[in-house]
């Protein structure tokens, strides 16, 4: 008994019983089936809204089968067409794969092979409609929509809630896990708001020692302190009319807390060594990766001051829905600046994609997107697992493995190598190597070589 299956298959036979038969057998295995007793009662289902896959006899009165397929990738070109054929037609099948035909089954054909070549043909199909349909996707951004990839309904509500809150022109606090993308939920605050015009300044409290953060914070005259040569602008300052974002709030000393405070209240700061305030007017963003309030070490009444309004960012993990899509964006980027052709995700791919739990989120995807886009050898799911890709260049002369993991990046090198001067002759390979078919095959399938990517 064939494995359920999903899947669209538009079946043409003129025979009755041979058609009535096949349609049985198909949605046994789960497949739609659409049928139909000629090429021309075909070819109306054949649109751009198809999404399914065309298995025709050959020989059929009006227009034959090779003619239905010639018509229907004129429609749809890259429709995967299965070819029914007789026992003579083995040459003329030949022909028509080497014309575009998926695959052909010969009559009498064994039901169980027809529905896995056919579950085959639907996948390839499906994954054809969801690569176009991310790419339709990319294309069609635009507002927000062209800064913060997704359509799921957590990132969906980000959006409508992030224009809302760029529009009162308020302090925010966004809260979000380790590479969420807070900074770019603040660019998209600044951006969308009435102060997009001047400038967006962004600092990070937790990357600066803790001796400098109120210089950098605030400015200093020069001979304020040990260092100081000359008069120096702080964020503050330099933000003037436009936005400050400071990231890892969470991680300011206390006193800084009370200077922040007082130049929130006040909207005036004071440079470190000097004795004159100066006046700003700007809108503070604040992230930080946990809720402030739980946070015994930051000061509630500044807090308050900057909790006028919050966002919170989903982790990938809450939106997997919004993953491959997000993943092709960076794909096609990383393509793009470097000149190459952008990779196609597999079915196999997507599945990974969606089972992965991301817990570095969007910076943790956009790296393996840019790996996966510039190593057209990488699989998806080495990557995501963290595999390390075998090179006795990088891997060997660089840090220590053990002599197992060595030898292997030294034969994988040694097969590049010979491939890569043979040009994928596979014959000039072996008796280079003086290796037998069976095992040169076994040892380029262990280390993911393909001999198209040597050839020309």
């Amino acid at each position: 008994m064939p494995v359920p299956y999903t899947g669209t298959v538009l079946l043409v036979d003129d025979d009755p019983m041979i058609r009535k038969a096949t349609e049985k057998w198909l949605q046994m295995a789960g497949l739609t089936v659409i049928c139909a007793d000629s090429a021309e009662q075909a070819l109306p289902h054949l649109n751009d809204a198809f999404p399914g896959i065309l298995l025709t006899d050959v020989k059929m009165p009006g227009m034959s089968g090779l003619e239905l397929m010639q018509a229907a990738h004129e429609r749809i070109p890259d429709l995967p067409v299965i070819l029914v054929t007789g026992h003579g037609d083995i040459d003329m099948a030949i022909q028509a794969m080497r014309d575009g035909a998926y695959d052909f089954i010969e009559k009498p054909f064994v039901p169980e092979r027809l529905v896995e070549t056919l579950i085959r043909a639907c996948d390839k199909r499906a994954l054809m409609l969801e690569n176009s349909r991310l790419q339709t996707d990319l294309a069609a951004r635009s507002g927000i929509d062209g800064k913060i990839i997704g359509f799921s309904p957590a990132i969906t509500r980000l959006k409508r809630e992030l224009l809302a809150a760029a529009e009162m022109d308020t302090n925010v606090i966004i809260y979000g896990e380790t590479g969420s993308g807070k900074e770019l939920v603040a660019q998209c605050l600044h951006e969308f708001s009435p102060r997009k015009t001047k400038r967006f300044v962004p600092i990070n409290c937790g990357a600066i020692p803790e001796h400098l953060i109120e210089s950098e914070l605030f400015g200093h005259e020069a001979g304020a302190f040990t260092g100081a040569a000359k008069r120096r602008i702080g964020k503050f300052e330099h933000a003037d009319g436009g936005t400050l974002f400071l990231d890892e709030i969470e991680s300011t000393p206390a006193h800084l807390q009370i200077k922040i405070l007082r130049a929130l209240q006040e909207g005036q700061i004071e440079r470190l060594g000097a004795n004159q305030t100066i006046p700003v007017n700007i809108r503070v963003i604040a992230a930080s990766k946990a809720d402030l309030r739980d946070d015994e070490n930051f000061r509630q009444d500044l807090f308050y001051r900057l909790n006028v309004s919050q966002l919170y960012i989903p982790p990938l993990r809450e939106r997997t829905e919004d993953v491959p899509l997000l993943f092709m964006h960076y794909v096609n980027q990383a393509a793009t600046e470097r000149d190459k052709e952008s990779r196609q995700l597999s079915v196999q791919d997507e599945k990974v994609l969606r089972s992965h739990q991301w817990p570095g989120n969007v910076r943790e995807l956009k790296n393996i997107a840019i790996r996966f886009a510039l190593d057209s050898r990488a699989s998806l799911a080495d990557l995501v697992s963290g595999q390390p890709a075998i090179s006795y260049a990088d891997e060997v002369e660089h840090r220590p493995l053990p002599l197992a993991i060595q030898v292997a990046a030294f034969e994988a090198e040694v097969l590049k190598r010979a491939l890569h001067r043979h040009q994928g002759n596979i014959k000039a390979v072996m008796d280079e190597l003086d290796l037998p078919r069976r095992t040169l095959n076994q040892k380029m399938t262990r280390y993911g070589l393909n001999r198209s990517d040597f050839t020309g």
